[in-house]
């Protein structure tokens, strides 16, 4: 019998590694293996080789394999408009990326709205541009339960198995635990036990295979999986929808000089208007990159500094 003291903020690895070689692909949909290393660099040719890539860094919003997958294609056209090679660098957690963001160790990089908010307060980070998905800017934080579950709300969640993804993720942290902040209520005293995912894919697998009783997802990844393929979520059942926030940006240093700025803004926002561009984003559900506002985030900032005075 495992004590309950020692699984609270167990990392997930160690109770679902069997969910590594879970795939959620169609049984005839062929898919390609791919060996994702911490540093992945596109394809060049000889010209590009010998000029200095451009760093750029991902999160494990989804799991490594998969979010190779997704962000190979767009890595090469962006390094082919931009005549320089590019180096796609992944990294567990959010907080490992502000990091590198703030020593100069990246040019750009893809996080979450909690790691924006951060970073800007932090050193200055700043927004470059921003996907826009289903139609809105927007995203929010999902609450889910397995399909068979009979709790229909977060009171029902009490005493129950909880999954977050990143320390600093909004949906996957910051918002829960808002949310049971204003029940006047913290995780740590809500819920049985607690683990970290590292990633939203691995949050509903971990509810779908009953290893935890519920967990808390960004919606637009529970929503491409619905979409692309329904049977990864299809064991499971939202109970709670979060407001609106700023949807995850891609941001710079803010030292990061002003021509590489605007020649990776102008990639990005004009991606959709070239054929190559729109397939590559359509696979993904990008509609198009936009220019983020920071007042997109103020209300990731006013659930922090609510969080904040109660501790």
């Amino acid at each position: 019998m495992i004590k309950k003291s020692s699984l609270r903020y167990l990392p997930i690895g160690l109770l679902i590694l069997p969910l590594f070689f879970f795939s959620c692909k169609k049984a005839n949909e062929k898919t390609a293996a791919v060996d994702f290393k911490d540093r992945i660099q596109t394809q060049r040719d000889n010209n590009l080789s010998r000029m200095q890539p451009l760093r750029i860094a991902v999160a494990a919003v989804v799991s490594p394999k998969e979010t190779a997958v997704y962000y190979d294609a767009m890595m090469k056209y962006a390094s082919k408009k931009l005549g320089r090679p590019i180096e796609l660098i992944q990294k567990k957690t959010y907080q490992e990326i502000n990091d590198m963001l703030e020593r100069k160790e990246l040019d750009l990089a893809f996080v979450c709205s909690g790691p924006y908010v951060n970073g800007h307060k932090k050193f200055g980070m700043e927004l470059l541009v921003a996907p826009m998905l289903y139609g809105k800017p927007f995203y929010q934080a999902y609450f889910i339960v397995h399909k068979d579950s009979p709790n229909n709300n977060i009171q029902g969640l009490r005493g129950k198995r909880f999954a977050f993804t990143d320390p600093n993720s909004n949906t996957g942290k910051l918002v829960p635990t808002y949310v049971l902040s204003k029940m006047g209520e913290t995780p740590e005293k809500f819920f049985k036990d607690i683990i970290f995912t590292y990633s939203h894919d691995n949050s509903i697998k971990a509810v779908s295979k009953g290893l935890v009783d519920g967990a808390s997802v960004d919606g637009l990844i529970w929503d491409y999986c619905n979409d692309r393929t329904p049977e990864c979520v299809m064991d499971t059942r939202i109970i709670y929808k979060s407001p609106l926030f700023g949807i995850p940006p891609v941001v710079v240093h803010p030292k990061t000089p002003i021509a590489v700025k605007e020649n990776l803004k102008k990639i990005f926002l004009e991606m959709h208007e070239d054929p190559e561009g729109k397939k590559i984003l359509s696979e993904i559900r990008i509609e198009k990159f936009i220019v983020p506002k920071d007042s997109s985030y103020a209300s990731v900032r006013e659930m922090q500094e609510w969080l904040k005075k109660r501790k």
